[in-house]
């Protein structure tokens, strides 16, 4: 294997690093309180805690739509996808149109665009429905657009606030599927925020609990199962274990 040399730098194996961070609102409300947490290539990192304690903020912040008051945030890509926890599709642009925005806003050629939009619905299994209207689709098939969207970025660092958390059980579940698919096949930095600890666990190799707020971090698990994850991984002994084991956790921080 070559040395890496000064014309050659190695590549950062760390996208996403949070040291001691804090964040307090306007109002004085303290959102975080010293957050220390890394996401590095092929990691896919979930966070779980109660409801206010500052997860959806994390991901703000390292999106740069929220600066904190205090502590480090590196971010070393600029190649990052946010999937939210609503479609946010425009309702008078079809599949593809709304696949396309994104490359769009930054000024990408039409015919470029239309080829990144074009292999995204590919990877998202929309294939046939580039002429729908947001109207026309169910629930799971809005976030495959939204999640096509920012595919056409080729995103290093994916941010993804809770975007299954409104589906049912029965499609929650297969878009997990489909979202791990894609990890595979894209090697993406994940993190993911939700408040299901088994889909936490299902799809992540690292999971975070976080404390009440003031939010900091309480817990770290390394989650074993190997990638590609069998979906039926979720009905073994060892698979109810460590979900307890992060649902003891969270019970415990949030006292």
């Amino acid at each position: 294997m070559s040395t890496p040399t000064a014309a050659e730098p190695a590549i950062r194996s760390t996208l996403l690093d949070f040291r001691d961070v804090d964040l307090v609102f306007p109002d004085g409300t303290a959102a975080l309180g010293g957050v220390d947490l890394t996401v590095d290539r092929g990691e896919f990192v979930s966070i779980v805690g109660p409801s206010g304690c500052g997860k959806s903020t994390l991901l703000r912040i390292a999106s740069g739509l929220e600066s904190a008051s205090g502590g480090t945030t590196d971010v070393t890509t600029s190649r990052i996808g946010y999937v939210f926890q609503d479609a946010t599709l425009l309702p008078w642009r079809s599949v593809q149109g709304n696949v396309e925005l994104l490359a769009e806003l930054n000024r990408a050629a039409k015919a470029d665009r239309a080829a990144k939009a074009a292999a995204a619905i590919g990877l998202v299994g929309l294939d046939g429905f580039e002429k729908h209207l947001p109207k026309q689709l169910s629930g799971g098939m809005k976030m495959r657009v939204s999640l096509a969207r920012s595919l056409t970025l080729d995103p290093e660092l994916f941010l993804f606030d809770e975007p299954f958390g409104a589906l049912d059980e029965i499609t929650r579940e297969r878009l997990n599927d489909e979202l791990l698919r894609l990890f595979a096949e894209q090697r993406f930095a994940g993190l993911f925020v939700t408040h299901s600890v088994s889909e936490a666990v299902y799809l992540s190799t690292k999971v975070v609990v976080m404390s009440g707020r003031p939010g900091t971090i309480v817990a770290r698990f390394d989650v074993p199962f190997p990638m590609p994850r069998d979906p039926d991984i979720r009905f073994t002994r060892e698979f109810a274990e460590l979900v307890g084991d992060v649902s003891h956790a969270l019970r415990k921080g949030h006292r």
